[in-house]
């Protein structure tokens, strides 16, 4: 870390706790600016920093610094972490992914991702996943509609024909 960024963590008056938390982001390959600015982040809202395996696992799915930043400045990284990664692992589009997030962040509506994941395993493409999101479906409903698909998808093709058998000559 340059000394500059040090001398600005010193001046935040940060714990022993908190430097094991700076390290863990180091390793994750998170800026010196940015971690930083998470632990910054952090004391503003009255509590020490101990987000440092969430905003590493979301630079390790990707995420930008900028992206760790706009959802640790909402409070959410402990929150929010597990969901994004496991977003991204689903195999959705990074402008899904931001939407999805978005709705969270902004305290609207959304499913999670294990129901987006099964969704996705009854064989909705993302467009259609994306319009039940805007739409604001909730878990329940989520779960609802998977279940509808997948008995539907189990039954099909088996429907019951009657064999006659042979006719007598």
């Amino acid at each position: 870390m340059w000394s500059s960024n040090i001398e600005q963590l010193k001046g935040l008056g940060i714990s022993d706790q908190e430097v094991a938390q700076v390290v863990k982001l180091k390793h994750a390959g998170i800026s010196d600016d940015t971690s930083v600015e998470l632990v910054t982040a952090a004391h503003e809202r009255k509590h020490i920093f101990t987000s440092g395996d969430s905003a590493s696992n979301l630079a390790g799915a990707g995420f930008s610094d900028a992206q760790i930043l706009e959802i640790a400045h909402a409070d959410q990284l402990d929150t929010i972490s597990l969901d994004a990664v496991m977003l991204k692992l689903i195999g959705l589009s990074d402008s899904t992914v931001q939407l999805v997030l978005r709705r969270h962040l902004n305290g609207q509506p959304v499913m999670a991702s294990a129901e987006i994941s099964e969704l996705k395993n009854t064989g909705l493409t993302e467009k259609q996943i994306l319009e039940r999101i805007k739409a604001g479906m909730t878990d329940e409903q989520a779960k609802k509609e998977i279940r509808a698909r997948e008995a539907a998808r189990n039954h099909a093709n088996t429907s019951f024909v009657r064999v006659h058998g042979r006719r007598p000559r």
